[in-house]
């Protein structure tokens, strides 16, 4: 098998890849990326991007609903499901190729295939080996696979947006943000859902009350959520499938058109041959530095949601994969700062949320005080009809700044921005609540929220 050398092997061409490139192209390295898939990754293929179509739709039947509010009389409305489908499919269609693109205008060497390792710092790929000074990993994440009889039985996010017909009645095991998100869609454009989640609440690493807000507001569209069961098996039941699960110490059953896996996803390490390449890692979680350098092989460097301890988010990829880009050029001298990026759980209104939880805090010891507002009676919640719109910012009585925050409805997933820019600089509570904001706008109830 013939041999060649490059400075970098990058495997993986998604936003944590293609951030890698920033800084390593301006400085000449020469670099090859290893994608067998479609350039971009999960985001913008089969995640965040397309998914946002779904929700934009689920948004208008929202809008539509709420309309009578208004003095608009409508009559009620029909989501053409396979038409939502070839929409999302041209929205995206173009995004790997522009990707492709900009690759080559990076001067980045795109190899279709997947690699592997074949020692500390050489990769096989098709039917060669590339050696490296560096080798990043940026694989991603891929569906977490469950133990139960019949799992093989489910279907996963990348079939939700590939399918062209509305199942009648859909069961999420799991209630995890893509389980969520995908609920509201279904039920709005008329699906049955029922979400099943092993732990005693939904999204544990999120504000308890604010989750309790997200929880109420989706029983109230229609979906059916059960918290602390176990799913023993699926079988099949004629054309339909049988989900048998443990609520209460008693069985229970649900007989639906289409099982999801919503039981979100884990690093795509699996066949990289991590043992061969010296990188030290343990049920696929690999041990890195504060560098994000594996402690093992100081040659390897990941990113992206292929680095376990962090969120697994798009602009985190892009961002850990600058990072990386820079402690390949500059040496390790640059570390993430994870501090003040928002998140958001793109519901039906949305879940937004920054910073710590209010049981974070106190956990750590903060004297705190927490902010906390259900605003849909508010005159701007009113002027919108909104059905949910509830706040809580975490603040620090000692400094008076902001510590977190955590938005369900109001335009959350833009106010929270704001939020993030005032932990990030350091904006005070005061500060912000003493700002001038336009007015009448959601915005400016965050002096009220204060």
């Amino acid at each position: 098998m013939p041999t060649r050398s490059v400075d970098i092997v990058i495997l993986g061409g998604g936003n944590a890849g293609m951030g890698v490139t920033v800084a390593t192209r301006e400085a000449g390295l020469k670099v090859a990326m290893l994608e067998p898939d479609l350039l971009g990754g999960t985001c913008p293929n089969r995640g965040c991007m397309p998914k946002k179509v779904l929700v934009a739709a689920a948004h208008a039947l929202d809008e539509i609903e709420r309309a009578k509010a208004h003095g608009i009389t409508v009559g009620k409305p029909s989501l053409d499901w396979a038409a939502l489908i070839d929409r999302e499919k041209a929205m995206i269609a173009g995004i790997p190729g522009s990707l492709g693109n900009l690759m080559d205008r990076r001067g980045v060497e795109v190899i279709r295939d997947r690699g592997r390792f074949a020692g500390p710092n050489t990769v096989t790929v098709g039917s060669e080996t590339l050696e490296a000074k560096h080798i990043v990993i940026a694989t991603g994440s891929t569906p977490r696979r469950l133990p139960f009889p019949g799992a093989e039985l489910m279907i996963t996010s990348d079939d939700v947006l590939n399918e062209r017909r509305l199942p009648a009645s859909v069961v999420f095991v799991g209630g995890g943000v893509i389980a969520l998100e995908f609920s509201h869609v279904y039920a709005r454009a008329g699906a049955a859902v029922t979400v099943l989640e092993a732990l005693p609440r939904l999204l544990g690493n999120m504000d308890v009350d604010a989750v309790a807000q997200l929880r109420k507001e989706t029983e109230r569209i229609g979906v059916a959520v059960h918290t602390g069961v176990e799913v023993r098996r699926i079988e099949r039941a004629g054309e339909r499938l049988r989900v048998v699960y443990e609520e209460s110490g008693a069985e229970r059953t649900a007989e639906v058109e289409r099982v999801v896996n919503g039981a979100g996803r884990v690093a795509n390490v699996a066949g990289l041959d991590l043992t061969i390449g010296k990188v030290t890692a343990e049920r696929g979680k690999i041990a890195l530095d504060e560098h994000l350098r594996s402690t093992s092989n100081p040659a390897v460097y990941v990113c992206g949601d292929t680095v376990t301890e962090t969120a697994q988010l798009s602009p985190i990829a892009t961002y850990e994969g600058r990072i990386v880009g820079r402690n390949i050029v500059d040496g390790p001298k640059h570390t993430p700062d994870y501090t003040g990026i928002p998140s958001c759980v793109f519901t039906v209104p949305t879940l937004a949320s920054v910073g710590l939880t209010q049981a974070d805090a106190e956990a750590n010891g903060r004297d705190v005080r927490a902010a906390v507002n259900d605003m849909h009676e508010w005159l701007s919640g009113r002027t919108y009809a909104e059905n949910a719109a509830w706040a809580k910012v975490v603040i620090d009585n000692g400094t008076d700044r902001i510590l977190g925050a955590h938005l369900f409805g109001h335009a959350a997933e833009e106010l929270i921005h704001i939020f993030a820019l005032a932990i990030k600089h350091s904006i005070t509570a005061t500060e912000l609540r003493d700002f001038v904001y336009g007015f009448p706008t959601f915005s400016a109830d965050i002096k009220s929220m204060l």
